[in-house]
């Protein structure tokens, strides 16, 4: 069977994620984040669970490094947009951008690991997102608090990115003993000219995208 390679995007920025919060303890977690590893992009699940697994060990700086992971794949994927991908996305009616960053934010979270799909709803100015597959949150034992804020962090950096304001919430986190990781977003009002016009019914999209 062959090897399932984690994201180089979710292995690079979990990597900087740590050195930004714990570099003390860096050299530790590149027992399985090698430099080797990161570089040619073959570190695998077990490396990765292993990772987590020490990660939920050091208490509160957990969620401190998922976060700012998640901001850096967010940051590192527009990046590696064509400009005038970016520059075309950035300047499309609040309304429009808001599904096209939904549909950006999907990429993301399938890039993360071949196993991880999004799908997403955006009905009456509010967004559904459920993460199926998270990585984060594969764990023997439920825990007290959602393992998936990796992509919370992503989403709300994606549109503070495309200058829109969304607050993102974690609802559901299989790492707690839900069915599912389940995020919700509440997007406000960009101002008359940025929303839909009145005729139009609200839009869903669902399924990762190519």
């Amino acid at each position: 069977m062959a090897k399932e390679v984690m994201g180089r995007v979710l292995v690079a920025s979990l990597h900087q994620g740590i050195a930004d919060t714990l570099p003390d303890r860096l050299t530790f977690y590149e027992n399985w984040l090698t430099v080797e590893g990161l570089r040619e992009g073959t570190i695998g699940m077990p490396q990765l669970l292993a990772v987590l697994s020490f990660l939920r060990l050091e208490g509160e700086v957990y969620d401190t490094i998922t976060t700012r992971a998640g901001e850096y794949a967010a940051e590192w994927t527009v990046q590696t947009m064509a400009w005038s991908h970016r520059v075309l996305l950035a300047s499309t009616p609040g309304w429009l951008r808001q599904r096209l960053v939904l549909r950006l934010a999907r990429r993301v979270v399938r890039s993360t690991n071949p196993g991880t799909r999004a799908i997403s709803k955006l009905q009456h100015g509010t967004a559904d997102i459920e993460v199926a597959g998270s990585i984060f949150c594969t764990v023997r034992e439920p825990v007290l608090h959602p393992l998936c804020g990796f992509y919370a962090s992503a989403l709300t950096r994606l549109f503070q990115l495309f200058n829109l304001n969304g607050r993102v919430e974690v609802v559901e986190c299989r790492g707690t003993g839900g069915s599912t990781c389940r995020l919700k977003v509440a997007l406000r009002k960009q101002g008359d000219r940025d929303e839909a016009p009145a005729a139009e019914t609200p839009v869903s999209s669902t399924g990762a995208v190519a």
